[in-house]
């Protein structure tokens, strides 16, 4: 079994981020600041979903439960494909509560930082291919994880947040134009 601690997981991110960031500069010439402070909310809003679709919510004695990895425990797959039928198959429904608004939640910031930041995000349909798109990828990532579970409900959820948060953005972008009229 393999163990990928929270801080493991952070410190890829972190170095692919450097890497990639690198690579821009290199290609572009030029740092420009304020883009990179816009990338920079990309970068967390990524940090926090993975945080939280690829470890345990809850902590023990205080320390982020490691991602588990078990060839052996691959099969049977951890698969919902039936929406809404597990959304409150909870032990309490506070933990279902917490599940629900928790996914939802979570991509709400990806919703209004992703438009803002990716000038190509200038449609509709984009955007809900975007925030759907980063949903599955994460989906499908945790399959080979016995303890994750890949469920269509957490797509719904996730992408529902995303548009929450689209909304919000779009609704900001309306008022800034009023007040500049």
């Amino acid at each position: 079994m393999i163990e990928i601690t929270y801080l493991q997981m952070l410190l890829a991110i972190t170095g692919i981020w450097f890497f990639v960031r690198a690579i821009c500069w290199v290609e572009s010439k030029r740092l420009e600041w304020k883009r990179e402070l816009q990338l920079l909310l990309v970068y967390i809003c990524i940090v926090v979903v993975v945080r939280f679709t690829f470890c345990s919510f809850g902590t023990v004695d205080g320390k982020i439960q490691p991602l588990l990895f078990d060839p052996e425990r691959i099969f049977p797959l951890w698969l919902n494909l039936k929406p809404f039928v597990y959304l409150f198959d909870y032990p309490s429904m506070k933990e279902a509560l917490l599940n629900l608004i928790g996914n939802t939640a979570m991509f709400i910031p990806l919703g209004v930082v992703w438009p803002a930041v990716f000038p190509k995000l200038d449609r509709h349909a984009k955007v809900i291919a975007a925030g759907f798109g980063v949903s599955l990828c994460i989906e499908v990532l945790q399959l080979p994880f016995f303890d994750r579970a890949t469920d269509i409900d957490d797509l719904i959820l996730n992408t529902a947040g995303y548009l929450i948060g689209y909304g919000v953005y779009l609704l900001a972008r309306k008022i800034k134009r009023f007040i500049q009229k």
